[in-house]
């Protein structure tokens, strides 16, 4: 699925309204088989991508956690994400586009710097708290809970930034403390 405000993240939610044909038949699909698809991001300019150049390279996999059809055949869903893929080639165009995939792994690069940059990034979050900015949810209680500098980053990158393009930027990010280090310059950011 490709569109032009969403970016999945690994360990995150996120909540879809399926109303366009295309993407009617794409969900059958999935719901018939293994039950994921990916997220891409259309690039900046683009209404309609004709062609792979037309989306960003990294997308989000996620599975179909709940859908909910509707009496008027769309859907509400909620894709919960898995993991990075890099898209290498579309196989199929119509009626919907399916992508031959490379799975992305992690590159943990150096804990101690990920943990003391979690540390920042966790202190970042409860002043953006403290200025009143609506979170939701048990997301501040959860987040000091996890102590993974990568599900951290990806669980307060889906929650706190909203802007597409800082989104994908963050999802592209290849190593762990280098996404951190950009999740904390997008927080502070947000605190000006």
């Amino acid at each position: 699925m490709v569109l032009p405000n969403a970016v999945l993240f690994p360990h995150s939610l996120l909540p879809l309204h399926i109303f366009e044909t295309r993407y009617r038949q794409m969900l059958a699909h999935c719901l018939d088989g293994d039950r994921m698809f990916s997220v891409g991001l259309v690039r900046n300019g683009i209404t309609e991508p004709d062609s792979l150049e037309d989306i960003w390279p990294v997308a989000g996999v996620g599975l179909i956690r709940a859908c909910v059809g509707n009496d008027d055949g769309t859907s509400n869903l909620v894709l919960q994400g898995l993991a990075r893929v890099r898209l290498l080639d579309l196989t199929q165009e119509q009626p919907f586009r399916i992508a031959e995939i490379e799975l992305l792994q992690p590159n943990r690069g150096n804990l101690i710097e990920a943990e003391a940059l979690c540390v920042k990034v966790k202190e970042l979050c409860a002043q953006i708290q403290k200025l009143g900015v609506r979170l939701p949810a048990n997301l501040m209680k959860q987040m000091q809970q996890i102590d993974d500098p990568e599900v951290l980053a990806d669980v307060v990158a889906a929650a706190f930034i909203s802007e597409a393009q800082s989104r994908q930027q963050l999802l592209e990010a290849s190593g762990v403390p280098d996404r951190l280090r950009l999740l904390i310059q997008l927080l502070r950011s947000q605190m000006n």
